[in-house]
């Protein structure tokens, strides 16, 4: 397993300055909004969004000078770029919402900053496209499962861009040819089927 796939798999440790939202009972409590009310979930959506962006938008320029391959490179200035967009955006959101965001990356997304800006060559880019693989996908299943239940109208519509731009992401960093698919989290197991009434 590469040192990439290892650490977002593992997801080291937690940031122990940051309490998991659902620790604090005024937390979890929904708000009324003029959009609907505003769940734990739905804010912190909006934290692990702007948290992504504080940490790929920064990697994104160490693809510039620190990458070999050209296509590295691209990808490196197209997502920092996006991101970008995605980062006003979810910052608008959350200000609409009075919810509060983070001003830097969370433990493990600054330990994947570290790592990346001491390599460079092929280890840059083999990590650099397997990190950001990884992350995008936990934070696309985020997006989805919000997507899917929140009762606010402002999150259903922040999520449903908010899952394009991952999805093109994703599609960016496969395009590099380096993604290890045997290293991310196999895809959910199918439920039961329900048992089909028999005609009598």
């Amino acid at each position: 397993m590469s040192t990439a796939a290892a650490h977002v798999g593992t997801g080291r440790r937690a940031d122990r300055r940051q309490r998991p939202p659902d620790s604090d009972p005024a937390a979890t409590a929904a708000t009324q909004t003029s959009s609907g009310p505003l769940t734990a979930a739905d804010r912190d959506l909006l934290v692990k969004v702007r948290q992504a962006g504080l940490w790929e938008m920064p990697v994104g320029e160490y693809a510039a000078t620190r990458a070999k391959s050209q296509r590295v490179k691209e990808v490196g200035r197209q997502i920092m770029n996006e991101h970008a967009k995605l980062d006003l955006m979810t910052r608008q959101t959350a200000r609409k919402l009075g919810v509060a965001l983070p001003d830097e990356p969370n433990a493990d997304q600054q330990s994947w900053m570290a790592q990346l800006a001491a390599e460079s060559g092929p280890a840059f880019d083999r990590d650099y496209a397997n990190l950001l693989r990884a992350a995008h996908g936990k934070v696309f299943s985020t997006l989805a499962a919000v997507r899917a239940g929140t009762r606010n109208s402002e999150i259903r519509k922040f999520a449903g861009e908010g899952m394009n731009f991952v999805m093109r992401h994703m599609t960016y960093l496969e395009s590099t040819g380096l993604v290890d698919h045997d290293q991310l989290p196999e895809p959910p197991a199918p439920s039961p089927a329900t048992p089909r009434a028999v005609a009598r």
